[in-house]
């Protein structure tokens, strides 16, 4: 059973940085897409980043380009997600989510997810 534990959340001032953390357990194969979503109250669940455990290749929302960056450690089978010059609208929880797909539509879907950690940016 695939399991992902999130940590690192926190509240921090607008123009601050906060750096999550996932670690995955329970894969029956290496090569995949894991990443982060984020909900905010009132929103849809939206795609932040994703990062190939096969390679490097990484992709991102429009909105956190240039801000955030999605990395991994393959041999702790870890991702993570820098945020720097965070702003209020980044304030949300924010899910690790595992074998992430693309729909024709551009949204992001996942198979697995983790339980959520809260980023929380005040101005």
């Amino acid at each position: 059973q695939v399991q992902l534990a999130e940590s690192g959340g926190g509240s921090v001032q607008a123009g601050g940085s906060l750096r999550l953390s996932c670690v995955a357990s329970g894969y029956t194969r290496n090569r995949r897409f894991m990443g982060w979503f984020r909900q905010a109250p009132g929103k849809e669940r939206e795609g932040v980043a994703r990062i190939y455990t096969g390679g490097d290749s990484t992709y991102y929302a429009d909105s956190v380009k240039g801000r955030f960056t999605i990395s991994q450690d393959n041999a702790k089978n870890a991702v993570y997600l820098q945020m720097n010059s965070l702003k209020p609208d980044d304030t949300a929880m924010y899910y690790c989510a595992s074998d992430i797909r693309v729909a024709n539509t551009g949204s992001w879907f996942a198979d697995y997810w983790g339980q959520g950690t809260q980023v929380t940016v005040s101005s």
